[in-house]
């Protein structure tokens, strides 16, 4: 082989192509797109860093992830719905052909907002919302007057009947597994409820760092494999 290697490089520099039998191409470094995509959006007042745990653990489990990123300081729930969706639509491959959601406290009224609109995403399989505020925040009542200003969306998880989350139609046709914190902090577990989600489940942990816990990150995987939280496996795969 050093020899043919050798002698190809006299005849290149020769001017002469000659193609090396036997040589091997180095493997592509962009994996091959899986059939199941996976979505994630974050919270209010955080950034797409702050699902990077959900979603290395989502990669190493066999699917594809975008991880999306948007501003709580500017907009509201419709826009930033809209913002998400446009991102999806960007990103997503044809291979792609079921995209499941997994949301962070505001980050689920946006998939929630999106799947309830005329035209959702195509190929929707299921959806784990992480700390919802399903039925408005306590937490939105008592802050949106004070800081509605900066965090716009805020005013819209009051839990006021006619605030935005309280306003949404139900997600039809979507399997929804919820996980709500004992110890959330910011909501209550009630909160987090919503009539359609086929299951719910209350772990130990607070709201900001709900989705890092490793508990978490197994019942999630479990949920958009098999479309329950089913009993906790003792490692992911």
């Amino acid at each position: 082989m050093r020899r043919l290697l050798l002698s190809a490089l006299a005849l290149a520099a020769a001017g002469v192509t000659v193609p090396i039998a036997n040589a091997q191409t180095p493997p592509s470094a962009v994996r091959a797109p899986r059939s199941e995509l996976v979505v994630l959006v974050h919270g209010m007042g955080r950034t797409a860093r702050s699902m990077e745990p959900m979603r290395a653990a989502l990669d190493s489990a066999g699917f594809d992830v975008i991880n999306i990123g948007y501003s709580s300081y500017c907009c509201g729930v419709a826009e930033l719905g809209e913002t998400v969706r446009r991102e999806l639509d960007a990103r997503r491959l044809p291979a792609q052909r079921r995209v499941h959601f997994v949301g962070h406290s505001l980050g689920n009224i946006l998939v929630r907002w999106m799947l309830t609109q005329p035209d959702p995403p195509v190929g929707v399989g299921r959806v784990v919302m992480l700390a919802p505020p399903n039925q408005g925040s306590h937490e939105a009542d008592r802050y949106s007057g004070m800081i509605g200003w900066l965090l716009e969306p805020i005013g819209e998880l009051r839990t006021d009947s006619a605030s935005t989350v309280m306003q949404l139609p139900p997600v039809r046709g979507v399997p929804i597994g919820i996980i709500a914190g004992k110890h959330d902090g910011k909501l209550a577990v009630d909160e987090t409820r919503l009539p359609e989600a086929q299951e719910h489940r209350v772990v130990d942990g607070n709201h900001a760092f709900l989705m890092r816990r490793p508990e978490v990150l197994r019942l999630t995987i479990s949920f958009l494999r098999d479309g329950t939280f089913g009993v906790l496996p003792d490692s992911i795969r």
